[in-house]
């Protein structure tokens, strides 16, 4: 099925919203995340994508993985430690088995856990309903069995999805999605039940993009963050912006980007008088509670709102 639009989301233009405050009247809510993900050596053949670049056996692109799970993870953890910032996990749900150690260590810092499938090498292309919905449903279980966390936000595996996807995850009473790159605010999604958020969740920060697709130096990745950072907090003086940092251990806890990656930590946290660093489920429930019925009326008021819902337009 084909669309003009995926209608997923209205056209909101980002000037004159209703001004956003985040707790203690801070600007910017700043929240990290750490992809923790585990790759299968040999996954299910999938039509639409290969799980690796180069062909099996990709013994080189399995254990560069690998290292970020053994060694990169700890390095990184041992950082936010210093600068008392706690990550939401995007979590490849299968590594609750393969690595508990590490979701151990995440669970007594209170850092947060989001899907992000069960491999990521399992792709949501070609997927039915039935089995899109068991992914949800193990994704939930077992989180909460290994950490008492009921989890609230989702990043599809690899970032693949179906035209089912953003409906069946707020059906599922998630709170909150990192798969739309459209704002530097939440807004609300158009799904058929729930009240789903679009969390800003940034590919332009992100450190595959910055080192395995660009190739950036860590110097001028740190510089990236600290512009993105500035821009964001300057502009959170007339209605609170959202900034998040996605990251893979695998990359950026190598030993020769991990020291300059933490200059641009320490910026964001010499700057805690207006920035509230926070998780990506604490800032979905505060715009559910507090601005969710607000933006719906202005999209409204704007005569923004089409109707219809993800990929479904009004008709």
């Amino acid at each position: 099925m084909t669309h003009s639009d995926p209608n997923l989301y209205d056209f909101w233009p980002y000037e004159g919203r209703p001004q956003i405050r985040w707790p203690g009247g801070k600007k910017l809510a700043f929240w990290i995340a750490p992809n923790i993900e585990y790759y299968e050596f040999d996954p299910p053949a999938n039509p639409s994508r290969a799980p690796w670049p180069r062909p099996n056996p990709d013994i080189i692109g399995y254990s560069q993985r690998d290292w970020g799970n053994r060694i990169g993870h700890w390095r990184l953890m041992d950082l936010l430690d210093k600068y008392g910032m706690r990550g939401s996990i995007s979590l490849s749900i299968g590594l609750i088995d393969h690595h508990p150690e590490i979701i151990e260590a995440c669970v007594a810092r209170n850092w947060e856990f989001f899907s992000h499938g069960i491999y990521n090498t399992r792709y949501s292309y070609g997927m039915d309903e039935a089995q899109e919905r068991a992914v949800l449903e193990d994704s939930i279980r077992s989180v909460e069995k290994a950490t008492g966390q009921r989890i609230r936000g989702y990043l599809a595996p690899a970032l693949t999805h179906t035209e089912r996807t953003l409906d069946l995850i707020a059906e599922h009473d998630f709170w909150y999605s990192c798969d739309l790159f459209q704002d530097d605010q939440p807004q609300p999604l158009k799904t058929k039940t729930g009240k789903l958020v679009s969390m800003p969740y940034s590919l332009e920060v992100n450190d595959v993009i910055t080192y395995s697709v660009q190739g950036w130096s860590p110097q001028r990745y740190t510089d990236l963050l600290k512009r993105h950072f500035d821009q964001l907090l300057k502009e959170g003086e007339q209605s609170g912006t959202v900034m998040c940092i996605p990251l893979h251990a695998y990359l950026v806890g190598q030993p020769h980007r991990i020291r300059i990656f933490e200059e641009a930590l320490k910026h964001i946290a010499a700057h805690s008088d207006d920035v509230w660093i926070t998780t990506g489920a604490e800032i979905a429930d505060h715009f559910r509670t507090h601005y969710w019925d607000q933006s719906i009326a202005d999209i409204a008021a704007r005569g923004a709102a089409t109707g219809g819902t993800g990929f479904a337009p009004a008709r």
